[in-house]
């Protein structure tokens, strides 16, 4: 609710058509490279004044679509959008029998057939036991 101001300003008085925004994350599309620049000093005005809230200087990225868009944890590229790499990464050292569907429910939503069959492989082999903190010697009790 807090930055239903800030859409209404980018989508009303900005007039941009492409914009997407989840909590805090926002992404603004457009094929003109002066005008993304001119909108960093618009809005960072705008929710500097209104909202007393200021953009990290450094998560500021002007790219091509065909590069990809890092948004939410995935990259979203024009035809398909893929995990990020930290969190491939980070989900192939953690993943166990506990967590496992959270995972398979994370990469659902992306382009993953390859990475599904590897955490599978993985799941195959057995997790150590330092993935399942806090758990070794309890019974599996499931209510």
């Amino acid at each position: 609710m807090y930055l239903n101001e800030f859409d209404q300003f980018v989508k009303h008085k900005l007039r941009i058509k492409f914009y997407l925004r989840y909590c805090d994350d926002f992404v603004i599309l457009s094929d003109n490279r002066d005008e993304l620049e001119k909108l960093i000093s618009l809005t960072a005005e705008f929710l500097e004044n209104k909202l007393k809230l200021r953009l990290h200087p450094n998560k500021i990225i002007i790219r091509k679509l065909k590069e990809g868009i890092d948004f939410l944890g995935y990259v979203v590229l024009p035809h398909y959008k893929v995990l990020r790499t930290k969190t491939k990464k980070r989900m192939l050292k953690k993943i166990n029998e506990i967590n496992k569907t959270s995972y398979f429910g994370l990469i659902k939503h992306c382009n993953s057939y390859g990475l599904r069959i590897e955490l599978e492989a993985r799941l195959a082999q057995g997790s150590p036991d330092k993935n399942i903190r806090g758990l070794t010697g309890m019974p599996n009790i499931f209510i």
